[in-house]
């Protein structure tokens, strides 16, 4: 069989294994009726915003399907092949999410349920529906490149796939992200620290779009993220192997097709690692989904040694001269080592079993400023091991392959994905089970055994985003010299003025990025907490329980604040790299791609890691230490844990897509800018 059948026969492996867990997830008991109605009003509010977002989105994906269309016309470099590509992407990606997202929400209800036999249970259930995210996003994701590759026989057309991810990812991330942290944040302020009731209570009228929040952005919008990065990384490869050989069925251009296609096997085979038992504690948790990852990742190894074994002589004879086979080999364990290395790394920061996050509790002590300023500080010290590793990561893999190697290694951190992502998505579903054990008043135990898995869920999202910010890095750097050798340049000189002035507008585009996010989450907020007040203040019998909240209303508030507020950013990221390659031209816009990812590389690491150790501090604090719940400590736990929710969940993880969309877009239109004068 050669790499291209593999590649097709492991995309159809991992569907259908998606649908087996996916069965099996939907078959597991819906609960009591209390808990069936509180999943039905989730489901409604996350199918509704869904439903408008994909509306809205859909108006842009035509008009980008028909600019890249027109070009293609205009452009003897560029083929109608971009944009079929783009339109596949974008409709593969929104796909994605739909699924992983459609039964995450119905996993909720049945994690809760599946509590009240065992922590095992409820453990099985959530993973499951994890699984199906994970299977689904890199079953899509390597049927589309290996399908339009085989069609297309052109890489640069099928960048556009990439582009059309990307488009969607950034979209998702940042309107998922406004979404789920104006209602946490609303929930969080009135109904905890103001009217002292205690997190997910029925009586707080934001506690339904908290619960659709985390479906529309933990998990829908975290699984658009990774399915970029995973076939960005897959196309940035073949692109630079193309360098190489002009045989697009080439071993040295199909490879990273061959690794991703072992790598959604070998992560099928860890999904049935993870199993706990019922007297199981943190530890043991984390343990049980940590050996289904690395079980799936020394499988890989393994996998990837035979593979590279069988076509040593026809990737030596096409590599450059110096260049071997198990060269190439290293880099890719080089490229999974520094995944590894990076998620234990953001684990270290963001566990509250740990010494830094524990340090920002403390800091409760002498109220919430001093926790703001910890984390700050942690969030800042937590970029060292993460931007050493994947410095030492290219330059090790730059010595094996060059930037051949480069690319792959993007490959192997992120040919486990699977089942890293299925970690990372199993813990919005243990979040909202939670939610959902409080607010159908199931027995004390069933709470107990859904906040360990809650707080299980806490540590694998902030490592899941750890692990998503080191493959955007890596996927970034790749797609950016894919784009230098499409325009044809060889060095990217400093030393010119445009250069220097794309590197620093570069630099300063995350930051800006991050401030609209930012603000975006605040003014939506805003909107909810006068809201939350109002009910609170009209609504008779709330609080003693004889009242129902509106819990629509606040859903629609979330809903039109976070598709408002996601225009202007999107919009941002893809116009930035158009307008510096049309005014300074190439080199310019390759500054401006390095400028960017140095700047959003750090400053992602440094929200997402302040904003986790904010709210595991929180969750400590709430454990019994540092004064415990309902003490001035723990409001300004719960203060830190409001600044961090859009810092971890909002600007930092949407900064992924921006990386990785401008160095696409910058790919897609290397054509154009190689063709046009620039203007200054």
């Amino acid at each position: 069989m050669d790499l291209m059948n593999m590649a097709l026969a492991a995309g159809v492996i991992g569907l259908v294994f998606a649908l087996f867990m996916g069965r099996r997830v939907l078959s597991q008991d819906e609960g009591p009726e209390e808990v069936r109605t509180i999943v039905a009003a989730v489901s409604e509010g996350a199918f509704a915003f869904l439903r408008r977002e994909y509306t809205l989105l859909g108006g842009f994906v035509v008009l980008i399907t028909i600019l890249l269309g027109l070009l293609s016309t205009l452009i003897d470099e560029m083929t109608l092949g971009t944009a079929i590509s783009y339109l596949v992407g974008a409709m593969l990606s929104a796909l994605a999410g739909f699924v992983g997202m459609s039964l995450a929400v119905r996993a909720n209800g049945r994690t809760a349920a599946a509590a009240m036999q065992g922590l095992n249970a409820g453990l099985r259930v959530s993973f499951g529906s994890g699984t199906v995210m994970g299977m689904t996003v890199v079953s899509f994701g390597l049927l589309g490149v290996t399908v339009l590759y085989l069609i297309f026989q052109d890489i640069e057309a099928v960048a556009g796939f990439s582009f059309g991810a990307s488009s969607i990812a950034l979209f998702a991330r940042v309107g998922g992200g406004i979404f789920t942290k104006a209602a946490d944040v609303g929930a969080d302020l009135v109904g905890k620290v103001e009217a002292g009731i205690p997190e997910d209570d029925p009586r707080n009228p934001a506690t339904i779009a908290d619960n659709v929040g985390d479906n529309v952005g933990d998990v829908a919008g975290m699984g658009a993220d990774l399915f970029e990065s995973y076939v960005g990384s897959i196309i940035a490869t073949i692109a630079i192997g193309a360098v190489f050989v002009s045989d697009w069925n080439a071993v040295v251009l199909a490879l990273p097709l061959g690794i991703a296609s072992l790598g959604i096997i070998c992560s099928l085979v860890g999904t049935f690692f993870v199993r706990s038992g019922e007297d199981a504690n943190f530890g043991s948790l984390l343990w049980a989904l940590r050996r289904g990852i690395f079980i799936a990742a020394t499988l890989v190894v393994i996998a990837t040694g035979g593979l590279i074994a069988a076509f040593e002589s026809e990737l030596t004879a096409a590599l450059p001269d110096g260049t071997g086979a198990w060269d190439v080999f290293f880099a890719v364990v080089s490229g999974l080592a520094a995944g590894v290395i990076i998620g234990v790394a953001t684990e270290f920061y963001t566990s509250y079993e740990n010494k830094p996050t524990k340090r920002v509790a403390e800091n409760a002590e002498t109220g919430p400023a001093t926790v703001i300023i910890e984390g700050l500080a942690l969030g800042m010290e937590s970029t060292i091991i993460p931007v050493v590793t994947i410095s030492v990561a290219v330059i090790c893999a730059y010595g094996f392959a060059e930037f051949y190697g480069v690319a792959i290694a993007a490959v192997g951190m992120l040919s486990t994905l699977g089942i890293t992502l299925a970690t990372d998505a199993y813990g919005p579903v243990a979040d909202n089970a939670g939610g959902i054990a409080e607010q159908a008043g199931l027995p004390s135990e069933v709470r107990e055994r859904t906040d360990s898995l809650d707080a299980l869920g806490n540590t694998t999202a902030a490592t899941g985003k750890g692990f998503a910010i080191g493959s955007a890095g890596l996927t970034s750097l790749a797609l950016m010299v894919a784009y230098t050798q499409s325009v044809g340049i060889e060095v990217i000189s400093l030393l010119k003025h445009q250069t220097l002035v794309g590197l620093l507008i570069g630099a300063m585009l995350p930051f800006v990025f991050s401030s609209m996010t930012m603000r975006a989450v605040g003014r939506a907020a805003f909107t909810i907490i006068n809201e939350v007040r109002r009910q609170f203040r009209e609504i008779p019998g709330i609080m003693d329980g004889t009242g129902r909240p509106d819990y629509a209303r606040c859903v629609d508030i979330s809903t039109r604040g976070a598709l408002r507020e996601m225009i202007l950013p999107g919009t941002l990221a893809v116009a930035s790299p158009l307008l510096m390659g049309v005014i300074l031209g190439p080199e310019a816009l390759g500054g401006m791609l390095m400028g960017s990812i140095s700047s959003g590389f750090m400053l992602a690491i440094m929200m997402a890691n302040a904003g986790g150790a904010w709210d595991n501090a929180k969750k400590y604090i709430e454990l019994g230490n540092v004064g415990g719940k309902g003490s001035e400590q723990h409001k300004a736990g719960v203060v830190g844990d409001t600044v961090g929710d859009p810092f971890k969940d909002t600007s930092g993880p949407s900064l992924n897509i921006l990386l990785k969309l401008m160095s696409v877009v910058a790919l897609v239109l290397a054509p154009l800018f190689a063709e046009i004068t620039p203007l200054i």
